[in-house]
């Protein structure tokens, strides 16, 4: 179980990561690209023998396509932080995902099979939902001044189309059901194809592009440990305690980002924090 709460502080990090190694949503998504690409490259060589054993023409595809998938994700929700701040696109972001990425699991997948599971799985959502809305919440007096000029505009379009880039990585995995410890090379390779289609600019290859690969470096070790816990305890639950990473996202784009909040927000974020955690819990002891 301990492994499931390995990508909620590796993935939680991404935004104060990305934010402190600095750069436009382009180069930020490609440098983590290739940082993903190194973890897995090492990752691979360390289990080599694994790898060939079940390497396939279905498992390269399938990787590739979820690794392209999940760049169509980052890089969208890399602009939605640069259209409204970090502590505003997460928690939107985070709910999307949640809901998307739960119905599919308990649903189609079949991962929640009795009552008992249905209603408290469900109970749980609806703490984690209810926790991002209170996050994402504005006190309508604040008179505070914003680190970032907000577009809406931009932040929804690209949410939007961050949410079914994430959802499709993931799903398309679980779908057919190959093997996710070698499925993490053919997935990075996917995620650099993406990242040269998405964010290829003629100043990606500065210096904020190279320090974005540490940014990489955290997904993979995430992602490989959401992938491995979905082996385990099945989409739903899994990929709802990597997205319990919001309370770090949220709070360290206020204290080590800057971003500010009036005394009413704080309330309001800290009471989403607490049912974030209580749906986690709750979504942990199903299985």
């Amino acid at each position: 179980m301990w492994i499931a709460l390995i990508p909620m502080l590796a993935w939680g990090s991404i935004g104060l990561i990305s934010g402190k190694m600095g750069g436009d949503a382009h180069q930020q998504t490609l440098g983590m690209t290739l940082g993903a690409l190194v973890f897995a490259v090492i990752e691979t060589a360390f289990s080599f023998q694994h790898f060939m054993q079940y390497s396939s023409v279905k498992l390269w595809l399938v990787g590739l396509a979820s690794g392209f998938c999940w760049c169509l994700g980052q890089n969208n929700q890399f602009k939605a932080m640069k259209a409204v701040g970090v502590s505003k696109a997460i928690p939107v972001s985070t709910g999307a995902q949640l809901v998307a990425n739960t119905v599919v699991g308990a649903i189609f997948f079949h991962e929640w099979a009795t009552t008992h599971q249905l209603v408290f799985g469900f109970l749980a959502l609806a703490f984690l939902v209810a926790g991002v809305a209170f996050t994402a919440m504005r006190d309508k007096s604040n008179a505070v001044k914003t680190t970032v000029s907000e577009d809406w505009a931009e932040g929804t379009r690209t949410l939007v189309i961050s949410t079914v880039g994430f959802v499709l990585y993931t799903v398309v995995v679980t779908l057919f059901s190959v093997d996710t410890m070698a499925m993490v090379l053919p997935q990075a390779i996917g995620m650099v194809i993406g990242g040269f289609v998405f964010s290829y600019r003629a100043n990606s290859f500065e210096k904020p592009m190279f320090r974005n690969m540490v940014t990489g470096l955290s997904w993979g070790i995430g992602n490989f440990c959401m992938f491995q816990a979905t082996a385990m305890i099945g989409l739903a639950v899994s990929f709802s305690l990597a997205q319990s990473g919001i309370v770090i996202s949220t709070f360290g784009s206020i204290f080590l980002l800057g971003e500010k909040k009036t005394k009413r927000e704080m309330v309001y974020v800290t009471l989403g924090s607490a049912f974030v955690i209580i749906g986690s819990v709750i979504l942990g002891m199903l299985k």
